[in-house]
C-alpha cells in the first residue's frame, strides 16, 4: 500500500487523479507531521507554498488543515510561490520546514510534493527515508488528523516576497545592472516565477518583455521545462526586441534557461562555466567549487586556476546542499539547470541564477556568447551532451552491475583512467574525456553523459555509448 507514494531525487511525483489524490496527500502530510514530532520544533511551524498547477490551492489547503489537526502552525502562501521563495521562507518565519507542492518541469497532469527541512535546502535520503517509513505506517492502520483551517489560529496567510527580494539584493549588484539599462525577453512558462522574477528585474531597471506570464494550468500544451526545443518563441522575442538577454524558468522556478543577444541558447554547462569564472575572477569570491557526477569539467579548469577546489556530488541538489551547508561553496551547480551561490539557502534557485547573469552581462559589457568564448579562448573548448536512452526497468541492475565488473579494455581508442561508481558508472579517460551512464529513478531511461575537449572524440563517444548499452 504505502509503496504507493515513493520519495524521489526530489519529493514525490505522481499523476493526478491516480496517486496524487486529497486522500494521499493527507497521508503525506500526517506522515511529515509524524516526523515532525519528536523534533521539538514543530510549534514553530510549516510553510506551504504551491505552483501554478491544477488544484494547487486546494491541495494546498488540504496541507493546511491536516497540519493544524496535528497542532502545528502553518504559514499558507497568498498566492502561487517559488520552491526557492518558499524554502527562503523557512527562514523568515522561523518555522521548523517547508511543504512545496510542485511537479518542477514534469508534464501538466503531475503533481508532487517536497518537503524542505529547517536549513531551507532539499531533504536528505535519511530524513525521506523517515517520511517514508511514517507513511507505511499509517498505511498499516495509523491516523490521519485534520480540522477546519477557517479562522483557525494556527493559520497564517502569507506573501513573503518583499523579504526575499531584500535578501537577493544583498547577492546581486543591482546598481551595476541599472546602469546598463538591459533589454530582458523573459519566458516564465505559465509558471509560478512569472511575478517575481519581473519585479526583481523591474527593480534592477531592466526592460522587461515577458511572453506566457499568467496562469495555464496545461503550460501552453507543453512541459514547463526551460530546454532549447521548448523555447523557439523566446527565442523570436529577443530578435525581435533586439534584447540583451533572453531568460526562462520552469514550472516552480527552481532552474533556469537562458539565451544570449542572438537568440543562441546556452546549455547548463557553459552558464555554469560563466557564472563559476565570473564569482571567482571579478567578485574573487573564496570558497569551493561543488558539481554533480554529470555537470562539466571545465568548471575544474576554472576553479584550479583561481585556486579553488572542487568537489563531485552524485546527481541530486540535495548533495550540493548538505556540502554548503558544511563549508563555503561559491557556486554549486548541475548540468539539469539548478545552482545556488554563497550567501544564499542551500537550494537550487532560478531567479538568483537569472540575476547573476543580468548582472554579469552588464558588468562585463560582453555578451553571453562573448563571455563563452571567452572562456574557451582560455581553457579550450568542451563538447558535452547528455543522451536519453529508451531502456527497461528491470535490465537497468544487470546494466550497471555488468559495467561496472566488465568495463571495456578501451573506449574510442582510449584508455580508462578511472572508474566512479558513486553515482552510475563514469569512465574518466587518460585524454581528460568521459562516459557517464546512469540510469533515470522514475523513468524507463538511461542516461548517458558524455563530454571530450575535441570534436572528434566527442563524436566518437555519442557513437559509442549505444554499444555500452547492450
Amino acid at each position: 500500500m504505502g509503496d504507493a507514494i515513493k520519495f524521489g531525487t526530489d519529493g514525490w511525483r505522481a499523476i493526478m487523479c491516480d496517486g496524487f489524490i486529497f486522500k494521499n496527500v493527507k497521508i503525506v502530510v500526517q506522515a511529515i507531521a509524524n516526523y515532525l514530532r519528536d523534533s521539538g520544533e514543530r510549534k514553530k511551524g510549516v510553510v506551504i507554498g504551491y505552483d501554478t498547477r491544477f488544484c494547487a490551492e486546494d491541495f494546498a489547503q488540504v496541507c493546511a488543515s491536516v497540519l493544524i489537526g496535528n497542532k502545528i502552525p502553518v504559514f499558507l502562501m497568498k498566492k502561487a510561490m517559488p520552491t526557492p521563495v518558499t524554502a527562503y521562507s523557512i527562514k523568515i518565519y522561523d518555522a521548523v520546514g517547508a511543504i512545496m507542492l510542485t511537479a518542477s518541469h514534469n508534464p501538466p497532469k503531475y503533481n508532487g510534493i517536497k518537503f524542505i527541512p529547517e536549513y531551507a535546502g532539499p531533504a536528505t535520503p535519511e530524513i525521506t527515508s523517515q517520511i517514508e517509513k511514517e507513511i507505511n505506517a499509517i498505511f498499516e492502520g495509523g491516523q490521519v488528523s485534520s480540522a477546519e483551517i477557517l479562522d483557525s489560529e494556527l493559520l497564517n496567510i502569507v506573501d513573503p516576497v518583499d523579504e526575499y527580494l531584500e535578501h537577493i539584493k544583498s547577492l546581486v549588484n543591482f546598481d551595476a545592472i541599472r546602469k546598463a539599462r538591459l533589454k530582458i525577453a523573459f519566458d516564465p512558462m505559465y509558471g509560478s516565477g512569472q511575478d517575481v522574477m519581473k519585479r526583481l528585474l523591474e527593480e534592477a531597471g531592466c526592460d522587461v518583455y515577458p511572453i506566457h506570464d499568467f496562469r495555464d494550468v496545461l503550460f501552453g500544451g507543453s512541459l514547463p521545462e526551460p530546454s532549447s526545443e521548448n523555447l523557439s518563441e523566446l527565442r523570436s522575442l529577443v530578435l525581435e526586441k533586439a534584447a540583451d538577454l533572453g531568460l526562462a524558468l520552469d514550472g516552480d522556478a527552481d532552474r533556469f534557461g537562458i539565451m544570449d543577444d542572438k537568440g543562441q541558447f546556452l546549455t547548463s554547462n557553459q552558464a555554469l562555466a560563466i557564472l563559476c569564472l565570473y564569482l571567482l575572477e571579478d567578485r574573487k569570491l573564496k570558497g569551493k567549487v561543488v558539481r554533480t557526477i554529470a555537470t562539466t569539467h571545465l568548471l575544474d579548469e576554472i576553479a584550479a586556476k583561481h585556486g579553488a577546489k572542487i568537489e563531485e556530488t552524485p546527481v541530486g541538489f540535495k548533495h550540493i546542499g548538505q556540502i554548503m551547508l558544511r563549508e563555503p561553496v561559491v557556486i554549486g551547480g548541475e548540468e539539469s539547470g539548478g545552482l545556488s551561490v554563497l550567501g544564499h539557502i542551500p537550494e537550487k534557485d532560478g531567479l538568483l541564477a537569472n540575476l547573476l547573469f543580468v548582472e554579469a552581462v552588464a558588468k562585463k559589457g560582453l555578451s553571453l556568447s562573448n563571455l563563452i568564448d571567452e572562456i574557451y579562448s582560455k581553457y579550450g573548448c568542451f563538447y558535452s551532451q547528455r543522451l536519453d536512452v529508451n531502456y527497461p526497468y528491470d535490465k537497468k541492475e544487470k546494466l550497471l552491475s555488468n559495467l561496472k565488473d566488465n568495463p571495456p579494455s578501451l573506449i574510442c581508442g582510449h584508455k580508462i583512467a578511472e572508474i566512479l561508481t558513486k553515482d552510475g558508472v563514469k569512465f574518466l579517460l587518460e585524454d581528460g574525456s568521459w562516459i557517464l551512464v546512469r540510469p533515470s529513478g522514475t523513468e524507463p531511461l538511461v542516461r548517458v553523459y558524455v563530454e571530450s575537449r575535441s570534436e572528434e572524440t566527442f563524436k566518437s563517444l555519442k557513437n559509442y555509448a549505444n554499444t555500452l548499452l547492450g
